[in-house]
């Protein structure tokens, strides 16, 4: 499918391409099969790390595909001081796994879901503070 800029003889950015149906399907589905490892990998980790039984890391896991999944509708559809409105997967993060492990060896799996909340709290009031300290980023 062409675009108005393809066929105004300019070429568009690949951000701008308007794709075939099938292209954006396929496209879809290799983004969630992907993002799906992602979610399942970090509570079978954590899991097995904290001694859980398989039952109970199947919860875990449920939970964070839940969380992924509300998190992702709330960054797609955008409402009030929430999200991108852009069609954004959200789940958890490698980049916690080796701190939530050291966390489980002092206080066990509670203290780890407790430490996770303390700090979404934090990471929903800190932003208002730097509402305006991103226009210097757009000037380069």
């Amino acid at each position: 499918m062409a675009s108005i800029s393809e066929e105004n003889g300019i070429n568009p950015c690949p951000e701008d391409e308007k794709l075939s149906i099938g292209a954006n399907i396929a496209y879809g589905l290799q983004h969630v099969l992907t993002m799906y490892g992602g979610i399942v990998a970090v509570p079978l980790i954590l899991g097995q790390a904290s001694g859980l039984n398989s039952s109970d890391t199947g919860l875990l896991i449920t939970a964070s595909l839940l969380a992924g999944g509300l998190a992702t509708l709330l960054q797609t559809l955008g409402v009030p001081f929430f999200g991108s409105r852009l069609p954004l997967v959200q789940g958890v993060s490698f980049s916690g796994v080796a701190t939530m492990i050291a966390i489980t060896g002092n206080g066990g799996l509670p203290s780890v879901l407790g430490a996770v909340i303390a700090a979404s709290i934090l990471g929903l009031l800190i932003p208002p503070y730097f509402r305006g300290s991103h226009a210097s980023f757009h000037h380069w």
